[in-house]
């Protein structure tokens, strides 16, 4: 497995890049972040597999994953856990704590390079933090947060912020006020402009 960073990763730089093993309709590939150049990437870590939280937020992407698609998206999870054991947990039902088959590839960090490369590793647990990382075409981190392990993540704010991503990357004249949802108004970044927008609040 190979990748690279420098430092602290910010909103607005590069996203490390990496070669690793993943579980892909429970087959081993060997896949490269930077393949999926050209595209829209949420890459999100989990803790481990076979625990409580984490097939919660990981099945829940995988039942939604064609809005993600329709948005150009690709979906990609990511955990210290070794391949193998990420095909048992996809070979496990979800009413007996597995995950099922998954829309999307699950990546094995067992040597914990992409955690430390992405800043969510948690060094006395030996796992990676919950970090969700938007990652636009053309390879940039867009969006970042972290949990704690003890809660899950929002899918719905997960696709609204792509949304509004998208959108300003494709109006570079327009920016989207607090929770804007497709549909919603934006405003000018301008000091005049942009009463336009208050005046009709």
């Amino acid at each position: 497995m190979t990748y690279q960073t420098e430092g602290c990763l910010r909103v607005g730089q590069p996203a490390p890049d990496f070669t690793a093993t993943a579980v892909v309709d429970q087959e081993f590939k060997t896949i490269k972040l930077s393949d999926y150049r050209g595209k829209y990437v949420v890459l999100f870590f989990y803790p481990l597999d076979f625990t409580f939280v984490c097939p919660t937020e990981i099945t829940a992407f995988s039942d939604r994953f064609d809005e993600f698609k329709q948005l150009g998206t690709e979906v990609l999870g990511v955990s210290v856990d070794s391949e193998f054991s990420h095909l048992a947990w996809i070979q496990t039902d979800r009413k007996s704590g597995g995950v099922g088959d998954l829309n999307y590839p699950l990546v094995s960090d067992i040597k914990k390079e992409i955690s430390i490369a992405y800043n969510v590793l948690e060094p006395e647990a030996g796992v990676a933090l919950r970090g969700l990382f938007i990652i636009d075409k053309d390879g940039v981190v867009q969006h970042s947060t972290i949990n704690n392990l003890s809660f899950g993540r929002s899918v719905d704010e997960t696709l609204r912020t792509l949304q509004a991503i998208q959108y300003v990357q494709s109006h570079p004249d327009e920016v989207c006020p607090a929770g804007w949802k497709p549909g919603d108004a934006t405003m000018n970044p301008d000091p005049v402009k942009s009463k336009n927008f208050f005046a009709a609040v």
